[in-house]
């Protein structure tokens, strides 16, 4: 009876063990965030290389995502437009964007999670896509957002002749190992 005891018990151990040494931590190696709307004078897009990724792999999953951008890291080029944009975002007060998330499966398929803004923080759903190379990962996801449901006001310049469009479109694209 205490050899069948000490069984259970080692092969609890082996597999404990074993799931522990599957799980790998990954973190970014590239992160490009890439934001894009319309305006009444023309279309425009500010891009940031400056985000941080990290996850725990464990079998088809990466799961505990956690995603960061500095908000003035996005630029468009243009100086005017990045502090209007900066200005709009409460940057100085709310320096960060961030989306958390449970997990998502390697694949295709659709991540949930949490998506902050300013200070205010939505559930949102996107499609994405993650693919495995050796033990680097490629997550690439894009979706469209309201900035006002964010408390950001769409900005406006030129005595508000020109007004920024509500929605833009985000498209994060992550390679971790």
């Amino acid at each position: 009876m205490k050899n069948l005891s000490n069984f259970k018990m080692l092969l609890l151990a082996f597999g404990l063990f074993s799931g522990m040494a599957s799980a790998q931590a990954i973190s970014s190696k590239t992160v490009k965030t890439t934001v894009s709307g319309t305006s009444t004078m023309h279309d425009w897009t500010m891009t940031s290389t400056s985000g941080t990724f990290s996850g725990t792999v464990a079998g088809n999953a990466i799961n505990n995502i956690q995603y960061n951008l500095g908000a003035k890291t996005l630029k468009s080029g243009k100086g005017a437009m990045d502090s209007n944009a900066y200005k709009a975002l409460k940057a100085d007060k709310f320096p960060n964007i961030t989306f958390t998330a449970t997990s998502v499966n390697i694949g295709k398929g659709t991540i949930t999670g949490k998506l902050k803004v300013t200070d205010v923080t939505k559930t949102v759903s996107f499609p994405v896509t993650v693919a495995k190379s050796g033990n680097s990962y490629t997550i690439t996801g894009t979706e469209t957002i309201k900035m006002t449901d964010y408390g950001v006001t769409p900005p406006s310049f030129m005595m508000n002749t020109v007004k920024t469009g509500n929605e833009i479109k985000i498209t994060v694209n992550v390679t971790a190992n």
